[in-house]
């Protein structure tokens, strides 16, 4: 009898222990399910877009070609070298400075290149003094000759010391015009007229022949070198435009071809193309408006080959972090998202658009700057203040808390 009473008292506490267990297994999924429904309501929340961050898909006039890149390079660049060696004198130019063409950068001790002028001009009198004294016995030896007192052997050698005392003051002559070339070549000059953009000696250095001082760039006319491949360059035409988007800058830069090498690299058989972009108000250091343009920039872009009317949007609205591309649409006043089919690229006023598929035409499309948002998303427009009223800060994207 109380072996019974025993299994009865343990059972009834298993039954409380599950029933308590149940109860806490109940309150845990009760409290999961009440944040999942405030985390879908925080998500469905709304958010405030200006008018500028949407565009519609809409068909445009896009300008179709092929893709371009490399580095901006001055057409016109000097590198001002030493003529003769020497210690070098007078060079205060620096980086970033103007010169004009023809301006003096600097100089090379020119002494004993003067000394070398005065000797050289010293010969050049003692060989005309001795041309002076041969004449002289040529000329009485002719009259000689012709009065019969001498042979005319003895005419025709003074002829030939006369020869020989007339080129050898010529060769006088010459060499002061060498040693005179050799003092105009310690003065260096700048050839063309443009900015410093390296300066490779000091001055007091000892330089060499051919010690490069300093290298002078006009950036007024730049040109970009771009490899295309055998098939691209097939389309490409002198007088096609390009858009160009130089490393740095925001401004998008207007090229043109303007020479194709008529010959395919070695080995990768591509073919250089050269465009030329005017860069003359940029390399004016008066200009203030214009973003000025560096030898060296990288720059890359779409050289315009052909003109089609397609569906498109801007290629930064395109997003890529699901398996396929899409667009994050608005429908019924909500953030929707809508996988696409991405087809030709190209540009319109400088923007680079993206022909897509699986949009309707006059769809609006959120703008790529506004980052990800959740499908279902109440969209709201700011509104426009009133005249006089201060503006309203152009949008991103405000999330209702």
């Amino acid at each position: 009898m109380k072996r019974w009473i025993q299994w009865a008292v343990a059972l009834l506490v298993a039954v409380l222990l599950a029933a308590g267990v149940v109860r806490a297994l109940s309150a845990r999924k009760a409290r999961q399910q009440a944040l999942l429904a405030a985390g879908s309501a925080q998500s469905l929340g709304w958010v405030e877009l200006a008018e500028s961050d949407v565009v519609k898909a809409q068909a445009r006039d896009m300008t179709q070609g092929v893709a371009i890149s490399g580095s901006l390079k001055a057409v016109n660049s000097a590198v001002i070298k030493a003529r003769v060696p020497g210690e070098l004198q007078g060079l205060s130019v620096r980086e970033g400075d103007f010169v004009k063409a023809g301006q003096v950068l600097a100089r090379i001790d020119a002494s004993e290149y003067q000394s070398r002028v005065r000797q050289a001009r010293e010969q050049a009198d003692s060989a005309k003094a001795q041309v002076n004294v041969v004449q002289r016995q040529y000329d009485n030896n002719k009259a000689l000759v012709d009065q019969g007192f001498i042979s005319r052997t003895a005419l025709d050698t003074s002829l030939a010391n006369l020869n020989a005392a007339q080129s050898t003051y010529r060769a006088a002559l010459a060499g002061v015009e060498v040693a005179a070339k050799s003092v105009e070549d310690t003065v260096l000059k700048s050839p063309i007229a443009g900015q410093v953009s390296q300066r490779l000696a000091q001055p007091g250095e000892r330089v060499a022949i051919d010690t490069r001082i300093v290298e002078v760039v006009d950036l007024s006319r730049l040109e970009l070198e771009a490899s295309l491949g055998a098939q691209e360059s097939m389309s490409v035409r002198v007088g096609q435009s390009a858009g160009l988007q130089i490393e740095g800058s925001p401004q998008t830069v207007s090229a043109k071809v303007v020479r194709i090498n008529p010959s395919a690299q070695a080995g990768s058989r591509s073919v250089l193309v050269y465009l030329s972009i005017d860069n003359s108000a940029g390399s004016n250091s008066s200009s203030s408006s214009t973003l000025p343009l560096r030898q060296g920039l990288f720059a890359q872009g779409t050289l315009g080959t052909a003109q089609a009317s397609l569906l498109a949007v801007p290629v930064s609205s395109v997003r890529t972090d699901k398996p396929a591309p899409y667009v994050q649409a608005i429908e019924n006043g909500r953030v929707t998202h809508k996988a696409v089919e991405l087809g030709t690229r190209g540009t319109t006023q400088g923007e680079a658009l993206v022909a897509v598929q699986g949009l309707a035409d006059g769809m609006p499309v959120i703008r790529g700057n506004i980052g990800g948002l959740p499908e279902g998303t109440q969209v709201r427009f700011t509104k426009m203040s009133a005249p006089g009223a201060p503006a309203s800060s152009p949008a991103s994207a405000k999330t209702a808390p």
